[in-house]
C-alpha cells in the first residue's frame, strides 16, 4: 500500500506541476492543434523521458550537478536564446501568417518525439522544482532513501507528466475549437509565452545564483 502511495505521489506533484501555463503545456495543444493528438502524445512523451532523467539525476544526490555546473550555466543561457528566438517567430509568423503555413516551431520535419526531448532537455526548471520536492518529501519521511521508493516515485513523476500534458491537449484542442481560435491567435499567443519563459530565464541566469529555475 505503501508503494502504490509513493507511486501516487510523483503523479500528484508531477501533474499538478504542469497545470500552470507554460511552454511544455502549450506547446502539446498547439501539435494537437495543428497535428492532431499522434503526434502530440509523441511530444508528451518525449517531454516526460527527459522529466524523468532530471528527477533521478536529482534524487541520485546533488553532487553530480554541482560538479556539472557549467553545462547547466550553458543550458540556461541556450534556454534564453531559443526562448527568444521562438518568441520572436511567432509574432513574425502571426503577423505574416497566411493561414495555410505551419506555426514556426512545427513548421519542420523533425519527429515530434524527439521535438519532446529537445524542448524539455532545455528546460532545466526542472531540476529545482524537483530537488525542492523530493527534499520536502524526504524531510517528511514520506520518500524514503530507497532505490525502490526512488524508481516508483520517477514512474509516478513520468505519469503526471504526460497526464498533465494531456490535459492540455485535449482540453486546449476543445477550447480552441469551441472558441474558433485562429492559427494566428494561437501563434500570438505562444509567441508571449516564449517571451515571458524567455525574460524569466533571463531574469534566473543574471540575478540567482547557482542551479537556475
Amino acid at each position: 500500500m505503501h508503494f502504490i502511495f509513493i507511486l501516487f505521489t510523483g503523479w500528484l506533484v508531477s501533474f499538478l506541476g504542469q497545470l500552470p501555463l507554460g511552454t511544455m503545456s502549450m506547446t502539446s495543444t498547439q501539435v494537437a492543434v495543428e497535428e492532431g493528438f499522434r503526434n502530440a502524445w509523441k511530444y508528451s512523451i518525449g517531454v516526460a523521458i527527459i522529466e524523468i532523467i532530471y528527477l533521478r539525476v536529482v534524487l541520485s544526490g546533488v553532487d553530480w550537478i554541482l560538479e556539472h555546473h557549467l553545462f547547466f550555466e550553458i543550458l540556461g543561457w541556450i534556454t534564453v536564446a531559443f526562448f527568444g528566438a521562438l518568441g520572436i517567430i511567432s509574432f513574425v509568423s502571426a503577423v505574416k501568417q497566411d493561414g495555410k503555413k505551419k506555426p514556426p516551431l512545427l513548421n519542420n520535419k523533425i519527429d515530434r518525439f524527439w521535438l519532446g526531448i529537445t524542448m524539455s532537455a532545455l528546460n532545466p526548471a526542472q531540476l529545482p522544482f524537483w530537488f525542492i520536492w523530493s527534499s520536502y518529501l524526504i524531510d517528511l519521511h514520506v520518500l524514503h532513501s530507497s532505490t525502490t521508493e526512488y524508481n516508483l516515485f520517477t514512474a509516478g513523476s513520468g505519469l503526471g507528466t504526460l497526464c498533465g500534458l494531456a490535459l492540455y491537449m485535449y482540453g486546449g484542442n476543445w477550447l480552441i475549437t469551441k472558441m474558433n481560435t485562429s492559427s494566428k491567435t494561437l501563434n500570438k499567443i505562444m509567441g508571449v509565452i516564449f517571451m515571458i519563459a524567455a525574460l524569466a530565464q533571463l531574469y534566473r541566469m543574471v540575478f540567482e545564483p547557482g542551479i537556475h529555475k
